[in-house]
């Protein structure tokens, strides 16, 4: 089982998180993917930006909770904002 499958059936999630709409953020494209976990939705998202060699992704889900769907996607959009302003391009290497 792949570790990603295994992950969400551990959270308890959807199987496939829903995405919301692309959002622009300097030369990064922030796509909120709240995953439902019982009644919750965990802060998911894709942080993604277009280079000379392709399209780089980095995925990120947080513990954060939230009642609404709404709310885990406004607040992925924040949380991935922090994430390019502290790390920039190196959300990308290799770890």
């Amino acid at each position: 089982m792949a570790l990603g499958r295994w992950f969400k059936r551990l959270l308890g999630g959807s199987p496939e998180p829903a995405e919301g709409r692309p959002v622009p953020y300097g030369d990064y494209t922030i796509t909120p993917t709240p995953m439902r976990q019982g009644g919750q939705f965990l802060t998911a998202g894709v942080i993604r930006k277009q280079t000379p060699e392709g399209v780089k992704e980095h995925r990120f889900i947080r513990a954060d909770t939230h009642a609404s769907e709404e709310a885990a996607r406004d607040f992925a959009v924040h949380k991935a904002k922090q994430i390019i302003d502290q790390l920039g391009d190196r959300i990308f290497e290799e770890r």
